[in-house]
C-alpha cells in the first residue's frame, strides 16, 4: 500500500464547505502515521521568517559564544547544548525555551503555586531581547494552530469538534535542532545506510500535539508507516508539520496513532527544524474520551499532564546523560558537551 503524507488547506478544511475527501485524507493520516502537513494554517510567515532570522544568530556564533548560553544549572532542556554520539562526533545542537521564563512569571500568567517548580531552572538568553521577543510570539501562534488542529482531528474523527480539551493554559515548550553536515566518507565496501546516519533516534513526542518547522537542502525527517518502513517528509515552503504525540492517542483510546520520526543526516548545509511541543493546561487528566471508550473499554489509563512533564529532566538523564552531563546537573553546574577533534561540530 503507498501512503501519503497530506498537505492540508487549513482555512480551506476549516471552512463551512471542506473541499471533497478532505477530511478522509486527515482522517487516514491521523489513524495511520500521525502527521500531516498544514499550509494556510494562520501562523504569519512572517514571524515564521523573523523567529527562523533570530534562532540562527546564537546558533551561528562560535562554540565558545554559545557555551555561555548553556543552562547555568546544567538542566538539559534549558538554552543551548550539543549532542554528540558514542564517538564524539556532532548529532545536533539545542536551544531549548520553557514557557515561562521564572516561577515568578509563571504565577503571574496563572500557573497555580504546586506546579511552579516546572520553572525554577531559568531560560537562558542572548543580551539582545529580539530572540527572546520572537520566541514568544512564535509560541503563542504555534499554540492557536495546535488548538486549530485538535478541532480538525475531532471533525476528522466523527466526533464533536471541542471534544479535546486543550484547556485555558496549555502547556507549550520550544526546541530548535541545527543538524550537522554529514561529513563523515562511505566506507568503500560498504556504503552507508540511513540507520548509519542517524542524527535523530526514531521516537514519539510525549505531547498531544507538535508544531515542527523544518528548513535544509534535504529531507531529513523521516515519518514510519503502518508497514515499517520510513517516508521523508517532504519540505514545502511555508508548511507546517504536525505530529500528533502520545496525548492524543491516550485521549482517543488508541484510535489516533503517535507519529513516530527520526532525522537522518545529508544535504550540503546546515538543517535546522523547531518544534513546539503542546500538551493539555497542567491540571488536566488525560484519559480516553467518551466518544472513543466507553466506562469498561478503555485501553489507555489516566494521567494528570503535571505528572506526565515534572520528571522529565530526570528521566531524560536516566536514560539518555553521560556520566559527566549527570553529574553536572546533580551539582547544578553549566555542561558543554566535548567534541572529537574530527567532529562536524569543530
Amino acid at each position: 500500500m503507498t501512503y501519503q503524507i497530506p498537505v492540508v488547506d487549513l482555512a480551506a478544511v476549516l471552512g463551512d464547505r471542506a473541499p471533497g475527501g478532505a477530511l478522509d485524507a486527515v482522517r487516514d493520516a491521523i489513524e495511520q502515521f500521525g502527521v500531516v502537513q498544514a499550509v494556510e494554517h494562520g501562523v504569519d510567515l512572517g514571524l515564521i521568517e523573523e523567529f527562523g532570522r533570530q534562532a540562527a544568530d546564537p546558533l551561528s556564533r562560535p562554540r565558545a559564544e554559545k557555551a555561555k548560553l548553556a543552562s547555568p544549572t546544567g538542566h538539559p532542556h534549558r538554552g543551548w547544548r550539543q549532542w554528540p554520539d558514542d564517538f564524539g562526533r556532532l548529532e545536533l545542537e539545542r536551544f531549548n525555551v520553557a514557557q515561562f521564563d521564572n516561577p515568578e512569571d509563571a504565577r503571574a500568567a496563572g500557573i497555580p503555586e504546586e506546579y511552579l517548580s516546572l520553572f525554577a531552572h531559568p531560560n537562558v538568553w542572548p543580551a539582545d531581547p529580539a530572540l527572546r521577543e520572537a520566541t514568544f510570539r512564535y509560541i503563542e501562534a504555534c499554540r492557536g494552530l495546535a488548538e486549530r488542529m485538535l478541532g480538525l482531528y475531532a471533525r476528522a474523527a466523527g466526533v464533536p469538534a471541542d471534544t479535546f480539551p486543550f484547556g485555558s493554559l496549555p502547556h507549550l515548550r520550544l526546541t530548535v535542532n541545527d543538524y550537522p553536515t554529514w561529513t563523515y566518507p562511505d566506507d568503500a565496501d560498504e556504503p552507508q545506510s540511513d540507520e548509519d546516519k542517524l542524527l535523530l533516534l526514531e521516537h514519539a513526542d510525549d505531547s498531544a500535539v507538535t508544531v515542527l518547522s523544518q528548513t535544509g537542502d534535504y529531507e531529513g525527517l523521516q515519518v514510519q508507516m503502518p508497514d515499517g518502513h520510513w517516508q521523508p517528509v517532504p519540505i514545502i515552503p511555508g508548511a507546517l508539520q504536525v505530529f500528533s504525540g502520545v496525548m492524543l492517542t491516550r485521549w482517543s483510546n488508541g484510535r489516533l496513532r503517535p507519529g513516530r520520526h527520526r532525522v537522518v543526516a545529508g544535504g550540503t548545509v546546515t538543517r535546522r527544524s523547531t518544534a513546539v511541543f503542546c500538551y493539555p493546561s497542567l491540571e488536566t487528566v488525560v484519559r480516553p474520551l467518551a466518544p472513543f471508550a466507553g466506562p469498561d473499554d478503555a485501553a489507555e489509563e489516566p494521567v494528570l499532564v503535571w505528572d506526565h512533564v515534572r520528571r522529565r529532566a530526570e528521566d531524560y538523564m536516566e536514560e539518555y546523560g553521560r556520566p559527566d552531563q549527570v553529574a553536572a546537573w546533580r551539582e547544578g553546574r553549566p555542561y558543554v558537551a566535548s567534541l572529537a577533534e574530527t567532529s562536524a561540530g569543530r
